[in-house]
């Protein structure tokens, strides 16, 4: 039987309420101290695995707004005994693949391998050797360094990367989450930050390992220690400053492009909060649901004032934003932005309908099984699971508490966590 037909039936059993597991989820931690997810897939012979540190950007000095991107993407440039070339060639001769992340709360690695004992084992070695020992070369880093810049003068030129800065600083202000590098503070970096933020930031105690595949839990519990007992001894993460108000004063950049770039919003969720579900269904109707959405039938069908409208909610460690965004043409940009407003405010003053929340409802748990349909799905799952420590089954519950939601929850949810008149905005390509 097939992976894709597995995983759909495990979705089906989900949505159904069957009492057995959808996802046998299997959890401990190592004797390093990690944390270590796993489930055991015996339908391909692959091995899955991620590992996520505590190690975000919002741990990046102000100065050096970057930093914790640029560690993780040298981390695979670069180990004991072996370069860059060495590495590739190593991960390239087994047939794995190898690979690193970073956002504002996490970064770290992952590997996807055969799960025969002989390319497994060599690729676990390998993947261990790359996150236990980098050494983050000069000349790989001073070649990166100039990819960034490079590629920050670009953005500096580009619309929609203006607009995601000045909204973010708008949001933020001074907490990490509002920081995003810059030419100056990439060129500040040096080794010595690198080779420091990695062993202030890359411990075990810091560390969640998630793996899926064709492997025991004899097994997974060896490679979860082979991967994370070498690891640095590191220190406890400084705490995170409040999250405070967003700047709700109107911010308008001028810029050449043919179009204004509009954005709205403000922090509002943290991940794990019991306010997700209702938050996460209501902005469907919003504006989540593509071209069913109210944003959507309001600003584009009606009016025709923008090709598409959006909205999310993106829970953090801290609270993440909810954002609303759009382009439009730049004489449109006020009329595009108080319709906004407009349906906002209405939505939040009255929620949804009956008939839009089934309807919404029908959407998310039908297409519940698209979520988990490989094994890469199910594993940033997983990660997510372990990293913000959500319950074990929580993809086995994720249906029931779509359709548990009621209208009354989401209009008081929206009307706690989303405020119409203090909201950041930015309008890129329009004169102050």
């Amino acid at each position: 039987m097939s992976l894709v037909r597995n995983l759909w039936i495990l979705a089906l059993m989900c949505a159904s309420g069957a009492a057995q597991a959808a996802l046998p989820v299997q959890s401990w931690t190592a004797k390093s101290g990690a944390k270590v997810l796993f489930v055991e897939s015996r339908s391909i012979p692959m091995l899955d695995i991620n590992i996520d540190f505590d190690a975000g950007s919002r741990y990046d000095p102000p100065a050096k707004s970057g930093l914790s991107a640029m560690v993780s993407g040298m981390i695979g440039l670069g180990a004991a005994g072996m370069n860059e070339e060495a590495i590739a060639n190593a991960f390239a001769d087994i047939g794995a693949q190898n690979g690193s992340h970073a956002d504002s709360d996490r970064a770290g690695g992952s590997l996807r391998t055969l799960s025969s004992r002989a390319e497994r084992d060599a690729a676990v070695a390998l993947f261990a050797n790359v996150q236990q020992t980098p050494t983050f070369p000069e000349d790989v880093l001073k070649r990166e360094k100039e990819r960034s810049i490079a590629a920050l003068k670009e953005a500096e030129t580009k619309p929609e990367a203006i607009a995601d800065r000045a909204f973010s600083k708008a949001m933020y202000g001074a907490h990490p989450y509002g920081l995003n590098p810059t030419v100056e503070t990439v060129t500040a970096i040096t080794r010595a930050d690198l080779d420091a933020f990695y062993r202030a930031n890359y411990s075990a105690a810091r560390a969640v390992v998630t793996m899926i595949g064709d492997i025991s839990r004899g097994e997974a519990e060896a490679i979860a220690e082979q991967l994370t007992a070498k690891l640095p001894a590191g220190a406890a993460p400084p705490a995170m400053p409040p999250i405070g108000a967003p700047d709700a004063s109107p911010k308008r950049i001028a810029h050449p492009a043919s179009q204004a770039h509009i954005l709205v919003g403000a922090p509002a969720l943290k991940r794990g909060d019991p306010d997700y579900f209702p938050l996460m269904v209501g902005n469907y109707v919003l504006g989540g649901g593509g071209f069913v959405s109210r944003l959507m039938r309001e600003v584009r069908e009606k009016r025709g004032l923008a090709y598409s409208v959006y909205s999310y909610f993106m829970p953090l460690k801290d609270e993440g934003p909810f954002q609303i965004g759009l382009q439009t043409k730049k004489e449109q940009a006020d009329e595009a932005l108080g319709i906004v407003k407009s349906v906002l405010a209405d939505y939040v003053a009255k929620g949804p309908t009956e008939a839009e929340l089934k309807a919404a409802k029908d959407n998310l748990a039908g297409g519940f099984a698209l979520r988990i349909d490989n094994n890469r799905k199910l594993l940033d799952n997983l990660s997510m699971i372990g990293f913000y420590n959500l319950p074990l089954d929580y993809l086995d519950t994720w249906v029931a508490n779509v359709n548990r939601v009621t209208v009354a929850e989401i209009k008081a949810d929206f009307a706690r966590r989303v405020k119409p008149d203090a909201l950041a905005s930015v309008v890129v390509g329009v004169s102050p």
